[in-house]
């Protein structure tokens, strides 16, 4: 990714990725990028994630792979030195957004309301992630605020499905999309990596 792309512009979908043992990581990645997706957020959400980072930015250099579920501001500079090329957070607290914001990653903070994103706004970023999206209102919530908030963009992240890709995607105000349905736990347990890059390859398709 170059240092003028953003986040939300380089997959129409972005794997939002569990990862409870580390050794899945590397050719998970493999697949997602063979399927067209270069691109993994791997949320921190288990002892297993950093190293995941660590080994995908060493061995798949092809795929942006990122750092999702930051939660703490130590966080943010753990996944930097782990390999982390952006940040995603379920929201935003001015500590949370200082961190972020001092790695120099481009990052999305989490915003669910009008008053988190005017927030988020004011504190300088235009970019963030909408969570958890289908329980907040979903894609007529975005179309609702697109007006009312132009400068605004989100990558919808919680709930969205294969079948509901498309209603967010077709949004003035939508980049992509978080897809945690790219890797479902069971498929990942099996290694059943071709399994993962056929769901990479209906995803890469999906277009607003």
């Amino acid at each position: 990714m170059s240092t003028r792309e953003s986040v939300l512009d380089v997959v129409p979908v972005m794997p939002v990725v569990v990862i409870d043992d580390a050794t899945r990581a590397v050719p998970l990645a493999r697949a997602l990028v063979a399927g067209g997706l270069p691109a993994i957020e791997l949320t921190l959400r288990t002892p297993a994630a950093l190293d995941a980072i660590r080994a995908i930015a060493a061995e798949v250099p092809e795929i942006l792979v990122g750092a999702g579920t930051v939660v703490r501001p130590e966080q943010a500079k753990l996944a930097q030195e782990a390999g982390a090329r952006f940040l995603v957070s379920p929201g935003a607290t001015p500590a949370l957004l200082d961190a972020m914001a001092g790695t120099g990653l481009p990052f999305l903070p989490g915003t669910s309301t009008v008053s988190e994103v005017l927030a988020v706004l004011e504190a300088g970023f235009t970019e963030m992630k909408f969570f958890p999206a289908e329980a907040a209102g979903g894609a007529a919530y975005l179309k609702a605020i697109a007006s009312p908030v132009p400068d605004a963009r989100f990558c919808p992240t919680g709930g969205i499905t294969a079948a509901t890709a498309a209603a967010y995607l077709a949004l003035p105000n939508v980049g992509c999309v978080g897809g945690s349905w790219l890797a479902p736990a069971d498929v990942v347990e099996a290694a059943d990596w071709g399994r993962i890059e056929g769901l990479a390859g209906e995803a890469a398709g999906l277009r607003g």
